[in-house]
């Protein structure tokens, strides 16, 4: 959440941005926009300034699955280059470890955490992974993004409905070929 002078600030400058753009701050359409803006980033970068998530619970099990697979996780960053959205889809697998498990609807909330601040889909992919280690220790976990940006499509080459993939595989998704292979054909099949 931004507090009440730092929402100041970006309604200032989203004002500044208008005029320098030609537009009038003042127009009726426009005259409530800085305000809607600054809370928007607020929503956005809400991450920034928060603590370690903690919104999570393990669980313990008497025997673990080979794979904890949660796939097709949508989500929405802002590219840290030009302040414009990507977003896509994350799918993340797992392989518990300490017969624990993470409640299933708490990794897409670990994904949000990690989205919303400003990013790059490289780094946002390698901290998903990081997060779940610091969380589950598991014996190795596979992240894969597939996402649309903004700043490809609406400015620059302008390449409407291109993807960018990438991927981070730790632990025993580096070292076992089948088990990379396994979570690939799941999430692609």
């Amino acid at each position: 959440m931004i507090n009440e002078a730092n929402q100041q600030k970006i309604e200032q400058a989203v004002k500044m941005i208008l005029e320098a753009v030609g537009e009038d701050p003042k127009r009726e359409g426009l005259i409530e926009t800085p305000a809607r803006v600054a809370r928007m980033y607020g929503e956005v970068f809400s991450s920034v300034n928060a603590p370690a998530f903690d919104n999570y619970k393990l669980f313990p099990v008497d025997e673990t699955t080979e794979m904890v697979l949660i796939k097709d996780i949508p989500f929405y960053s802002m590219c840290e280059h030009h302040l414009l959205p990507f977003f896509g889809q994350v799918h993340v697998a797992y392989i518990p470890d300490q017969k624990r498990v993470m409640g299933l609807s708490k990794i897409p909330r670990l994904v949000n955490y990690c989205a919303k601040r400003p990013n790059v889909q490289e780094r946002l992919t390698v901290n998903i992974a990081k997060e779940l280690t610091r969380i589950l220790d598991p014996k190795g976990i596979a992240v894969s993004i597939s996402a649309r940006h903004m700043c490809m499509e609406m400015r620059g080459v302008e390449k409407t409905g291109s993807l960018t993939e990438t991927s981070y595989y730790t632990g025993s998704f580096k070292t076992d070929q089948d088990l990379k292979r396994e979570f690939l054909q799941r999430i692609n099949g």
